[in-house]
């Protein structure tokens, strides 16, 4: 079995997804004898945003500037990771109510069609990825915006994340949440209570 681990925090050691994450490959490397894990941490390896260069070589265009290049290059490479993979852990931190960055670019690169989805006759969009992949993400946030909280309107993390995996076929999806970690006296049982949904899966 293979195990893609992605980590996007730009908080290093104190980065609490980064953390759960890595709690969760533990767990999955000791329940899988033999697991091969292949690591992306984008904070330390950014892939760069979209270019117009990045784009011409999406539809085909030779790609004449060596950097975009190496970066689209890159990019297939993921697309390779993401199809090897049965496990897929993503450490997803809230910024800004929304994703990094940082994440943001990955699924830039991931989401491509005639690769990882495709337009039908109808013109309605279906995922090329096989569906029988896991993924689980560690997800931390600040405040508390969860189903039924007075902000979870302003959840554009979690929705958005769970919108790009099913739209390239990828509907097996667990979230191991923790929220309101900015609150006084609120990171240490959020992180328990996340870390007790680890031990559940």
């Amino acid at each position: 079995m293979k195990l893609w681990h992605i980590d996007s925090s730009i908080l290093g050691d104190n980065s609490a997804s980064r953390a759960l994450s890595a709690k969760i490959v533990a767990q999955e490397t000791a329940k899988h004898p033999g697991l091969e894990v292949t690591y992306l941490d984008l904070a330390a390896e950014p892939l760069a945003h979209l270019s117009p260069g990045h784009v011409a070589a999406m539809f085909g265009q030779p790609a004449t500037d060596p950097a975009v290049a190496a970066d689209f290059a890159r990019g297939s490479a993921c697309i390779d990771t993401l199809f090897a993979a049965d496990i897929v852990v993503i450490g997803a931190p809230m910024y800004n109510f929304g994703l990094s960055t940082q994440l943001k670019a990955l699924f830039d690169r991931l989401l491509i069609a005639g690769k990882t989805f495709q337009y039908g006759q109808d013109g309605v969009p279906f995922g090329l990825v096989p569906a029988d992949k896991r993924v689980i993400v560690a997800s931390s946030r600040g405040g508390v915006y969860s189903a039924g909280s007075p902000a979870a309107g302003l959840d554009h993390q979690e929705t958005h994340l769970t919108a790009l995996l099913n739209f390239i076929g990828l509907k097996d999806i667990v979230f191991i949440r923790a929220e309101g970690l900015a609150l006084p006296g609120q990171r240490e049982p959020a992180m328990l209570r996340a870390e007790a949904e680890i031990n559940r899966l």
